[in-house]
C-alpha cells in the first residue's frame, strides 16, 4: 500500500461534486452522420449523453486505493497457485451509500496478480455469483482451453483452472470475464484486476518498481452515480455506456502520496466504451515506456497517450518536493477521428479529472533511465505468408457478427500473418487480439508512430483507419478451441462484434466446424 504522512488540511474550501448532466436526444442531424449504426440506436431510442468536464470540480478527497498483490502458492511439481472468485458484494463509493458490485475476492475490483516470465501457474477461478462467467487473461500468450474466451465459461459454484507458463516479456496485462453477450455487464459491475509480467531484462533497468509506493496501478473506468452516490446504470452513446465520473481503482476523487522523485503510473483503460487521452494538467511531456505488451525500445514524449478501452500505457513523472500534480483526461474530437456531432455523443468532447499526486517535502532521488529500454525485433513484413482482411462496419466484421460453433479464420501454425483492420464507418472501435501479441507495421500506408511501434493487442481503430497488424503464431495449436477477435467497446462485442480463429498444424483444419471462412485471406 502507500505510505501515508499526515498532512495539512487544504486551505481552500472544498468543491462540489460535478452534478451528473442530463442525456440528450440525439437529433436528427446527428442521427444523419452516424449513417446505419445511428439510425439503429436511433430505431431503440437511445440517447447520447451530452459534453461533460470535471476539470477543476473534483475535490481529490480520497486515498487511492492500490489492488492488493495476489497471494500465491507453490505446488510441488513448482507451479505457482493463484486463486481468485468472482462474488457479490456492495461498495460505498460515497461514505454510508452502499452499491451493489461484483469483485474477484472483494466487492469490487480484483487482486493483482505478478508472476514472473518462465514460470508454470496455475489460477483455481471459483465463481460464487448466480449466474455464469468466465476469466480473459487480457494480453497473455497461452493454450486456446486456458483463455478464458466464452467457450471456458465457469458456472456458478464452480471452479476453474486454466495452467500455463507465462511465457512474453515483462508487460502490464489484465483480466476480466468474457461470458458473449454479457461481457459489459460483467465489467461494468467491477470485475476486472491487473495481470503484471516481469522478466530479467525489466528488472535490470533503473525503473520505479516498488507496487504501491513508486510503481502504482491506475485502473480508471468511467460510472454514473445517483445524486447521493449510489453506483446507477450510465446513459448510452453508439459506443456504449459513458459515464460522467471517473473511478479509479474503484475510487472517486482519489489521491496519491508519493514519496519518490520519479513515479511509474501502470494506465489501464478499464472501462467498457470511453477512450481517455492523459496528460498532466501542467502541459509537461507524457513520457510513455511501454504499452500492452511491454517496453518501449526507449522513451516516447507525448502531449496526450491515447488509450481506447482495453489499452494500456506505463508512464513516468519525475515530481518535485511539495508539488501537488494533476493527471487528466481531455479528448477532442480529432483525438478520436470522430465528426463533431457523433464525437459529442460517444465521449470525445469530455474531460476529466483523474487524479492527483502529492509529493512529500523529501523526495527519494531517482536516476535517470538510459537511452535505450530493450531490443525489439524488426517487424517482419517479409515473413508474411497470409493476408486477412478484417472490415470493421456497424456492430459486423466483415459482414457477419459473432457465432460460438462457427470458425472464423483459420492459421497455420509457425506462419506470419498481416491482418489488415479497416474502420469503414462512421463510428470508433476498439480491435483486441487474443492469443498474440502483434507488432504494428502501418496506419493508413504510413509507418506507427514511435509510441505504437512496441508490442500490442488491442488498437482505437478510428473511421476511415487502416492498420496492418504483423502477428506471429508459434505455438499452441489447437484446432478444436478458438481464440477471439473483436471489437473492445464492450457493447459492440455483446451485439456479435466479434469472430473466431484457431491456431492448427500444417495440413489440418478447424474440428468444430467445417464451414471456415477465408474467402478474405490470400
Amino acid at each position: 500500500m502507500i505510505h501515508r504522512t499526515a498532512r495539512p488540511p487544504r486551505p481552500e474550501p472544498p468543491r462540489p461534486r460535478p452534478r451528473r448532466p442530463r442525456a440528450l436526444a440525439v437529433t436528427a442531424a446527428s442521427v444523419a452522420v452516424g449513417a446505419g449504426v445511428a439510425l439503429a440506436f436511433a430505431g431503440c431510442g437511445l440517447v447520447g449523453p451530452t459534453p461533460v468536464s470535471t476539470i477543476g470540480m473534483v475535490d481529490f478527497d480520497t486515498p487511492l486505493p492500490v489492488p492488493p498483490i495476489a497471494e500465491s502458492t507453490v505446488a510441488a511439481d513448482g507451479t505457482r497457485v493463484f486463486s481468485l472468485e468472482a462474488q457479490a458484494g456492495t461498495t460505498e463509493f460515497a461514505p454510508g451509500v452502499p452499491s451493489e458490485t461484483w469483485g474477484f475476492d472483494g466487492a469490487y475490483l480484483g487482486p493483482t496478480i505478478v508472476a514472473e516470465r518462465g514460470e508454470r501457474i496455475r489460477v483455481d477461478v471459483a465463481n460464487a455469483l448466480d449466474e455464469p462467467t468466465t476469466v480473459h487473461w487480457h494480453g497473455m500468450h497461452l493454450p486456446a482451453e486456458m483463455d478464458g474466451g466464452p467457450h471456458q465459461m465457469v458456472d456458478p459454484g464452480e471452479t476453474w483452472s486454466p495452467e500455463w507458463e507465462v511465457d512474453q516479456q515483462a508487460a502490464t496485462l489484465w483480466y476480466h470475464p468474457h461470458p458473449h453477450g454479457e461481457t459489459e455487464q460483467h465489467v461494468a459491475r467491477g470485475l476486472a484486476g491487473m495481470f503484471l509480467v516481469r522478466d530479467d531484462v525489466e528488472a535490470a533497468l533503473p525503473l520505479p518498481r516498488e507496487y504501491g509506493v513508486d510503481d502504482l496501478p491506475v485502473i480508471v473506468q468511467d460510472a454514473a452515480f445517483t445524486d447521493d452516490g449510489r453506483l446507477e446504470s450510465a446513459p448510452r452513446g453508439f459506443a456504449g455506456r459513458m459515464g460522467d465520473e471517473l473511478v479509479v481503482n474503484g475510487a472517486r476523487a482519489p489521491y496519491a502520496e508519493v514519496e519518490a522523485e520519479v513515479v511509474r503510473l501502470r494506465l489501464l483503460n478499464a472501462s467498457t466504451a470511453r477512450t481517455y487521452a492523459f496528460g498532466w494538467e501542467d502541459g509537461r511531456a507524457v513520457d510513455v515506456i511501454a504499452t500492452d505488451g511491454g517496453l518501449l525500445e526507449a522513451s516516447v514524449a507525448l502531449d496526450r497517450v491515447v488509450l481506447s478501452p482495453g489499452e494500456r500505457a506505463e508512464v513516468l513523472v519525475r515530481m518535485t518536493p511539495g508539488e501537488e500534480l494533476r493527471l487528466q483526461s481531455v479528448m477532442t474530437p480529432e483525438a478520436a477521428g470522430l465528426k463533431p456531432p457523433i464525437a459529442a455523443m460517444n465521449g470525445a468532447t469530455d474531460a476529466f479529472d483523474v487524479l492527483e499526486l502529492r509529493a512529500a517535502e523529501a523526495l527519494d532521488p531517482a536516476p535517470d533511465l538510459p537511452e535505450r529500454l530493450r531490443e525489439l525485433p524488426e517487424v517482419a513484413e517479409d515473413a508474411v505468408a497470409t493476408t486477412r482482411t478484417f472490415r470493421l462496419d456497424g456492430f459486423e466484421i466483415n459482414g457477419g457478427t459473432m457465432r460460438m460453433d462457427h470458425v472464423d479464420e483459420t492459421v497455420t501454425l509457425d506462419t506470419t500473418e498481416r491482418w489488415i483492420v479497416e474502420n469503414a464507418g462512421e463510428m470508433p472501435h476498439s480491435f483486441h487480439v487474443h492469443d498474440v501479441q502483434f507488432r504494428i507495421g502501418a496506419i493508413d500506408a504510413a509507418p506507427p508512430p514511435a509510441e505504437l511501434a512496441g508490442w500490442k493487442d488491442t488498437i482505437l481503430v478510428r473511421p476511415g483507419s487502416r492498420y496492418e497488424l504483423i502477428l506471429r503464431f508459434e505455438d499452441f495449436a489447437d484446432p478444436a478451441t478458438p481464440y477471439m477477435y473483436h471489437c473492445h467497446l464492450l457493447q459492440h462485442e455483446d451485439q456479435g462484434m466479434m469472430g473466431q480463429f484457431v491456431v492448427v498444424e500444417p495440413g489440418q483444419r478447424a474440428t468444430m466446424t467445417e464451414e471456415t471462412n477465408d474467402d478474405h485471406a490470400h
